[in-house]
This record gives structure tokens, sequence and C-alpha cells, in this order.
């Protein structure tokens, strides 16, 4: 449904490097903050954040949005799309082809382009952040996760901190306590209101954050999925500086508890990326979102997805590179240009499987319908591509120096859980 304010809220709304960017288009790309607002002002529903990892995904997300007239965001995550990619969509053109796909397919609702998982693993990877981050915004990202989960949270709060700087005010911007790591090394009250704290403290209010609240990126082997309870009480606590949830490791989780984490907790952003890569190939999902499994092989429905001879070919560079399960997402680099050369019917049936998938999350799960007039009302009414913060400053920031900040997290209690390699 296009709206009469829309050509308006199209010059209000667009992003400064939106519009440098696509001076002549018609496709309402927004702060990742108008989403997170959205979501709020409706209440008890969340939106979608469909990791692109191939077009067909971006596509169908895109043409599931216009149907239930519900604000998205599409995002890639560093290790899907940043400089050691294992996706042909990247940081540096997710934002072209979305601006692209909108424009060809008359999509109207409001998109974000969210730049996820922007891991900081060491001290050392901070300084070439920066400039990396700037080029992400020259790009056409509207929304970023400073990810630096994996290190101490003083060291966390600290490279927050530091890379804040070089986000745009206006952007949106989600920060992360604890890695996902599934039931293992779950996150804590203490550990979230310290980063919360600390980066209010220093004028820094994200929209999200993403917490270790139960799940696992990529195949999900067992049905712990989402701590509900724990989430709700993160939440909770965290509700004087009223910032989001943002939901990891969607896919291996139950509709029921997807429902109960959009009603029961203030997450409004659910990050879905292994079942819809899964979805537009054209195997069989069970009702996790999980890719079905059959004596350890996956299921290729025949006659849906990418073609049997290309799912044959698929396998065999599986097979030759040893890649197995999880690491099945390694063939969206080499297959992306022999996928998008497929017949024009197939192309569109790998869409279509991925829209009637993310339509389902967006009306039955999620409550995101009719979302998107909620941005465009908010653009109209606030005049600008930003919306402002949602919170105000709380914290002194003589209170959160760094030799405070160091004294502060030496007291904090929690289990970060076993090292390793958990992105995805």
């Amino acid at each position: 449904m296009i709206s009469p304010d829309f050509d308006t809220a199209l010059d209000l709304g667009r992003p400064p490097n939106i519009k440098r960017l696509f001076p002549n288009s018609k496709a309402l790309i927004v702060s990742g903050k108008y989403i997170d607002h959205a979501m709020l002002k409706k209440g008890n529903c969340m939106t979608i954040a469909a990791n692109g990892r191939n077009a067909f995904v971006i596509r169908g997300a895109l043409l599931a949005a216009q149907r239930a007239n519900a604000a998205v965001i599409v995002e890639i995550a560093r290790s899907e799309g940043g400089t050691h990619a294992y996706c042909a969509v990247n940081f540096w053109n997710i934002a072209r082809q979305t601006d692209a796909f909108m424009n060809e397919l008359g999509i109207t609702v409001p998109v974000a382009i969210h730049a996820d998982h922007f891991g900081i693993k060491t001290k050392a990877d901070i300084e070439p952040a920066k400039s990396e981050i700037t080029s992400l915004f020259d790009a056409g990202i509207t929304s970023i996760a400073i990810d630096a989960s994996h290190m101490p949270d003083e060291q966390n709060l600290l490279a927050n901190i530091a890379l804040s700087t070089y986000v745009p005010e206006w952007a949106g911007l989600e920060t992360e306590v604890g890695e996902i790591k599934g039931k293992l090394g779950l996150s804590t009250d203490e550990e979230a209101l310290f980063l919360i704290q600390g980066l209010n403290a220093h004028g820094i209010f994200p929209n999200w954050i993403a917490l270790n609240n139960g799940t696992t990126h990529g195949i999900e082997t067992s049905d712990t999925g989402i701590n509900v309870e724990l989430t709700s009480r993160i939440h909770e606590a965290l509700s004087p500086y009223r910032i989001s949830g943002a939901q990891h490791g969607t896919s291996g989780n139950h509709s029921r508890r997807l429902k109960d984490i959009a009603s029961r907790t203030r997450t409004t952003k659910a990050n879905v990326a292994t079942a819809l890569q899964m979805i537009s190939w054209g195997l069989e999902v069970n009702e996790f979102g999980n890719a079905a499994m059959n004596n350890g092989e996956f299921i290729k429905i025949k006659g849906e997805g990418v073609t049997e001879e290309m799912w044959d070919c698929m396998l065999d560079h599986a097979k030759t590179n040893n890649w197995q399960g999880g690491n099945f997402k390694k063939l969206n680099l080499p297959f992306e240009s022999r996928l998008l050369a497929q017949p024009q019917n197939i192309r569109e049936r790998m869409t279509r499987r991925v829209e009637a998938f993310v339509y389902g999350l967006l009306t039955d799960v999620f409550n995101t319908t009719d979302t998107a007039e909620i941005v465009i009302e908010d653009i109209l009414k606030n005049r600008s591509h930003d919306p402002g913060p949602k919170a105000g400053k709380i914290e002194k920031k003589s209170d959160w120096t760094e030799e405070k900040i160091f004294e502060k997290a030496s007291k904090i209690v929690s289990d970060k859980g076993p090292d390793g390699d958990f992105d995805d």
C-alpha cells in the first residue's frame, strides 16, 4: 500500500549517504533507528533482520515485507560479507543491491541496511576498524552492530566507546554482551548493565543489545533455543536506558518461542540467516527453521529452489572441500553467479520460497504487519532522517573513566563459556 505521503517521506527520511548514492531512487531506505522505534510503538512485535547471503534472499524478504506492509531490515554480518567474506553479497554492495531490487520490484515499505556482527576480537582490531566502518557508511549502510563481545567486559565497553565516533549520529546502533554460544556462557544482568551504563555515561545510546540468551548461530542441533525468561529479566534491568533487544540465532527456534520473545521482551530485531539460505536453495526445512536431515544429509525438494543438477554440483563442491553441515554456508561465494545464471523460472521460484517463509514470520509470528506506516508517520512528524535517541543521559562520565571502568569490571562475576570460534 502506497501512502499519499510517501514522496514526502522519501525526501525527508533517507539519510544523507543514501541520498548521495541513489539521488534518483524511489526506495525508502532509512536509519535502523526508525525501524526500532516503529516496533516499540506498535508493541509486542519485532521485525526480521534478513541476512542477505544471496540475491534471492534479499528479493524474497523485500517482497514479503511489501505484502505485509512491514518495515524490515536487510543485513549482512562481517563473517558473511566482510573483508574475508564467504558470500558474494557484502558490506559494500548490499545497499546497492537492495536499492536496485526495491526500485525494480516496486517496494515502498521502509528498509534499513544493517552491518551485523562487526567483530572486534582484540585491541589491535580497533584502529583498522575506524576506516572500515567509515567505508561501510560511504557504501550505504544505515545501521551497525559493534560486536566486541569476544573480549573481556572492560575491553568490550572501551572498544564501543572508541568506535562510536565513526558511526553517524543518525544511524542505528547495536551492541553485544556475551558471545552467541548456546546454553554456555549465558549473559547476566550485571554484564549487560555494565556495558549499557558505561555507554550512557559517554553519551552513547544504542538502539539494541544482543545477548547470549541460549541460541547458536547456524544450524541448531537441539531445541534448547532462546531463554525467554533470562531475556525478559535482562531487558527489565535495562529499562531505564530504553534499549531494545536484538535476537540472534533465530533459526532453530520454534514459532511459539519466537512469539514469546516478541510479546514478552523488548526485542524488536530478529536475525534470520541460515534458514533463508537453505530455503532459497530448495532444502526441506523443519518447524524450527532448520534444514531437515536424512542420515546426515540435507533433503533437497524436487522442483523447489535450485535445479537438481545445480544442487548436485553444490554437493560435489562441498565434498571436494570437506564442507559439512553449517559449513555449507561457504557455497554462497563460489555459486552466486552460477545461481544467477539459472533460467528465470528457477530464479523466481527461489525468491518465492523465501518470500513465503518471511511473510509467514512477519504476519503470523513476529506481529510486524503495518509497521511500515508507523515509520512513515514518524518521518513526517520528525521531518528528518534522524528520529533522535530513545534514551537520555543518566550516568556521569566522571564515574566511567578508563580507570573506573577497569575497577568496576573487576567486580563482575560471570561465566563467558568456552573459548572457540562461534562466528557464522
